[in-house]
């Protein structure tokens, strides 16, 4: 199978181009590559590919987080086959290629497997061999703009994938992210994405946020951007849910055909997918191969 190529990036501190003979076709509205009428998105932390099944295994697997492990790749495998059915997906919590993923990319790793033709991984955290913290960007379509972000915080390490879909005031804008622990360095964090987006009438975010959806909603400072998302099960602890971590919030011109927790205890987290329906004024057309 041909390799996919990476998404191409702007601002961006990590990643590789595409080929320069495949820069010409980066047009939400080519005829080669538009957007669908319904977008099928996913959010999922992976959690580097350790399958957590009880709050025990954080002690006795922790070794994973920094040694090989044989079972690391059938789990990397089972989350392949769950990208088949999504247009665009953010990961968090994925390994650029150290020690620990046996220096597999597994951005790239999943895109291959689920036959994305785009890519980009988002590298936060670079300690060397050992590991390579990083976000990640699957998508069948091709970005107008990529812009990799590095959010504010006491430490370093947490970052936006910013990726819009089509130019001007009818484009689609996606943040995909990974939000701090701490409530303070959440809302630095927040307000960063909300001075981003302001400008933009569609939008989507997505990610692991470390909190729940009333709290993003309507206690912090995206409380006047008019976001809104479905009531979700829980998506934390994988095993026994109780905590909604994980959402898609999106602006009021899209709406929301489609919203499910799905069942997939492979991570400590459960994937998000959502299917959004895009105004007629977003470019679209049919499905890419």
């Amino acid at each position: 199978m041909t390799q996919p190529p990476p998404i191409p990036r702007r601002r961006s501190t990590h990643g590789l181009m595409l080929p320069g003979n495949l820069q010409t076709n980066l047009l939400c509205g080519s005829q080669d590559n538009p957007l669908p009428d319904v977008l099928r998105l996913l959010s999922f932390n992976i959690q580097v590919g350790i399958n957590t099944q009880k709050y025990h295994h954080y002690l006795t697997r922790s070794w994973q987080h920094l040694l090989p492990h044989g079972r690391r790749q059938h789990t990397l495998g089972e989350i392949g086959k769950l990208l088949h059915d999504f247009d665009l997906v953010a990961l968090q919590e994925v390994d650029g290629g150290s020690i620990r993923s046996g220096y597999v990319n597994q951005v790239e790793h999943l895109a291959r497997e689920a036959q994305f033709p785009y890519w980009y991984q988002q590298l936060n955290r670079n300690l060397g061999r050992f590991a390579q913290h990083s976000n990640g960007l699957l998508s069948r379509y091709a970005p107008e703009l990529l812009e990799d972000h590095k959010l504010p915080g006491i430490l370093p390490g947490r970052g936006a994938i910013l990726t819009s879909f089509g130019k001007g005031n009818q484009s689609l804008l996606v943040v995909m992210m990974h939000l701090a622990l701490s409530t303070r360095t959440r809302a630095y964090q927040l307000s960063y994405i909300r001075e981003r987006i302001a400008d933009h009438r569609h939008v989507v975010l997505m990610g692991d946020m470390n909190t729940h959806a009333d709290d993003l909603l309507h206690n912090s400072p995206l409380r006047d951007s008019h976001l809104h998302t479905a009531t979700l099960p829980g998506t934390y602890p994988s095993w026994k849910p109780a905590k909604v971590l994980d959402h898609i919030l999106i602006s009021p011109s899209l709406s929301i055909e489609q919203v499910d927790v799905l069942p997939h205890a492979i991570s400590d987290h459960l994937p998000v997918a959502m299917h959004i329906r895009l105004p007629r004024t977003v470019c679209q057309g049919p499905k890419a191969v």
